[in-house]
């Protein structure tokens, strides 16, 4: 999916072709109907329509010709409108294709029960259904969804991610969950299928970004509402006007009253056509910037969610921190030297591959110049670290080095006849209430200090952290630290509050603490101990590479399964938000000027007094409605690049952001229709089409 991340939406021929190709499927009315703005449009383009057929019939409204031009531009203006949503829908599409190529029906080696894994039958991957356990060997396809129940193997899952890279998938633990249509490149595994059919994580992938299961959000119905109730007052003005104008025709005797052409031209100007051939692509293009940040939302209603969100819950592995913790000093305790210290924690640490013992190495490195030696030339033996010693070490030259958690390293030097020190105890408890982790180096049963290992905060988290609270957006770590060490990762960090030694009733409690309280939640997470507090959060994302548990259980989930995904998530949905407040301003700030560029030159025969607010000084009557007209049509099709882009977007206050925007959208949407209307009057004039 990442694939079209920068792609722009226009170069595409294909997609260019095939949204100009909707956008005439579209003017079907059972697709016209659901959106009722864009109906009255449909329905005043056959009005005139008609009226152009009876005006060559002698019937005459106004002009055949001048008729023809306004449904002409009526109909131009739904075909605009469509345009605005098939090329919104494009992206999805293209992206529900690639997924549909690359998806393909494989053969699936089902076994009865795990104790007889060696009766295996051969089925089709439609035949798999919830329950059933299949046997997936190196080279072969996942053939649905499922959870990993015995084995461990590297998976390919570009077809999803878009990242070449493969993951390790094993049973146990929050990495279980496998994906249909993804590909074992190593060893095996038996899945338990968790989905039917049709029902599969690819499946509703593919509803999803091609807008095929795309329902319209709270919001976007409301403003819906409030668009066909100002449409609805525009429809009895419009009546109201042509009732007058016929009255006032009868009363002098010589002025024709309004033509029914021009006031369903008039109608069309000042209903919030604008907003309304936009609503749906504004909709459709922020849940397809969501797919490109590779982030699947299950529905609409949780992208808006994510813009309303002002509590972020937040885990401080991997999200706040790096996840590793670094060797960060070594404290020698008992007379001991600081280079031997080193010396000995590096040595001990040469064949240790995990973050904390690389670096170890790189620390004594740099603090003593002591460089990295080779384990064979040494002619040591390593002692790997097991959950039951909690130690690791070496053995060269007749010397034991150890190292480990203080409680394991003081069993093992007590043993062997040595002493664990007051100031070694001390200095364990120190480094674990400033947050570190203590790891006890010693030498043949004689404790030589402590190596401090420190969660390194990720660089530009805290300025992150600044610019959510300048949104209104409070942030809270979550940690199964005890809260000493939560307490001074927070601060350092910056966050605005945090949650020791979280459980899954804790965090549950939390959530439930904060929306009481009229706020509303966001949080990540992968583990089935994470699914009860994601299924009560408003905005809830599930690792990929979570459990299948997480994934049901939350409203949208992360194809990368990159914790800090959330702060991205949320801005998306800010600027969605955004995106249809701005374009809403400017829609009904358009209608004011058409307002000036009509009614007077429209009913200045009739009413001579109504000169003093043709302040644009337009040609004539016929004109000044072309010219509207126009103008209508063409300020969608200029919108929708920002609709699909959408309004840049700022990490400033609600209220600062509000007075922008109406400046901005709300003066502009003012001042645009005013010149361009005003322009498209003199060239009408000039070119000889207005008389």
């Amino acid at each position: 999916m990442k694939d079209q991340k920068n792609k722009s939406i226009f170069a595409d021929r294909n997609m260019m072709n095939r949204a100009l190709r909707d956008s005439v499927l579209k003017l079907s009315p059972k697709v016209q109907v659901k959106n009722p703005v864009m109906f009255m449009v449909f329905v005043s383009a056959i009005l005139t329509l008609v009226l152009f057929v009876l005006a060559l019939a002698g019937i005459r409204d106004a002009h055949p010709g001048y008729i023809l031009a306004i449904s002409v531009i009526l109909w131009f203006t739904c075909l605009f409108g469509n345009f605005a949503e098939a090329i919104a829908e494009g992206r999805g599409k293209a992206q529900a294709d690639a997924l549909r190529a690359g998806r393909r029906d494989v053969t699936a080696a089902k076994i009865p029960s795990m104790d007889r894994k060696s009766e295996v039958q051969m089925v089709k991957s439609t035949e798999l259904r919830r329950g059933d356990l299949v046997i997936v060997q190196a080279g072969e396809q996942i053939p649905a969804d499922g959870d990993v129940v015995e084995g461990a193997a590297s998976v390919d899952e570009s077809a999803i991610t878009g990242e070449s890279a493969p993951v390790i998938r094993e049973s146990g633990g929050d990495r279980s969950a496998v994906t249909g249509g993804t590909t074992v490149i190593s060893d095996w595994l038996v899945i338990k299928v968790t989905s039917n059919p049709g029902e599969g994580f690819m499946d509703k992938m593919i509803a999803m970004v091609e807008g095929a299961s795309r329902k319209k959000t709270p919001n976007e119905l409301a403003l819906q509402i409030f668009l066909v109730a100002l449409s609805i007052i525009f429809v009895l003005v419009t009546a109201a006007l042509y009732s007058y104008s016929l009255f006032s025709s009868v009363e002098k005797g010589t002025v024709n009253p309004t033509s029914i052409t021009n006031l369903v031209a008039l109608l069309i100007c000042l209903a919030p056509t604008t907003i309304g051939a936009l609503l749906s692509a504004i909709g459709i293009a922020g849940m397809s910037r969501l797919n490109q940040a590779n982030v699947l939302a299950m529905s609409g209603r949780a992208i808006e969610a994510a813009g309303d969100v002002d509590t972020l819950l937040l885990d401080k592995t991997g999200t706040i921190t790096l996840g590793n913790r670094q060797a960060d000093a070594f404290i020698p305790v008992d007379g001991a030297d600081e280079r031997e210290l080193a010396d000995a924690a590096q040595l001990s640490s040469l064949a240790d591959e995990t973050p904390e013992g690389r670096s170890i190495v790189v620390l004594a490195k740099e603090r003593f110049g002591i460089r990295g030696r080779s384990m064979e030339e040494l002619n040591a033996e390593f002692v790997p670290f097991t959950a039951k010693t909690r130690m690791s070490g070496v053995n060269i030259h007749g010397s034991e080095i150890r190292k480990g958690a203080a409680d394991a390293v003081k069993a093992y030097v007590t043993g062997q006849g040595g002493r664990f020190s007051k100031e070694c105890e001390d200095t364990v408890a120190r480094i674990a209430n400033q947050g570190g982790t203590p790891l006890v180096v010693a030498r043949d049963g004689r404790v030589l200090g402590v190596v401090a290992l420190k969660d390194i905060v990720k660089q530009g988290v805290k300025e992150k952290f600044a610019d959510l609270r300048k949104m209104g957006i409070r942030t809270i770590m979550i940690t199964g630290d005890n809260p000493l060490t939560a307490a001074s990762i927070a601060a350092e960090a910056g966050v605005d509050d945090f949650l020791a030694e979280a459980t899954p009733e804790a965090k549950l409690e939390m959530i439930r603490e904060y929306q009481a309280g009229g706020h509303l939640v966001a949080m990540t997470g992968d583990g089935t101990n994470d699914a009860p507090a994601l299924a009560q959060a408003d905005v809830a994302v599930a690792m990929n590479t979570g459990t299948q548990a997480a994934k049901e259980a939350g409203n949208m989930v992360d194809l990368d399964s990159s914790p800090t995904k959330l702060i991205e998530i949320v801005k998306i949905g800010k600027q969605l938000l955004m995106t249809r407040g701005s374009l809403t301003t400017f829609s009904i700030a358009n209608d004011v000027a058409k307002y000036f560029a009509i009614i007077p030159a429209l009913f200045m025969g009739l009413y001579p007094g109504l000169s003093a607010l043709n302040i644009m000084g337009l040609h004539s009557a016929q004109s000044a409605v072309l010219s509207a007209i126009i103008y209508n049509a063409l300020i969608i099709v200029a919108l929708i690049p920002l609709a699909l882009k959408g309004v840049k977007y700022r990490e400033v206050s609600a209220a600062k952001m509000l007075s922008g925007n109406l400046l901005v959208y709300g003066l502009g949407g003012i001042i645009i229709p005013f010149a361009a209307i005003k322009a498209i009057d003199m060239l009408l004039t000039a070119t000889g089409m207005i008389v």
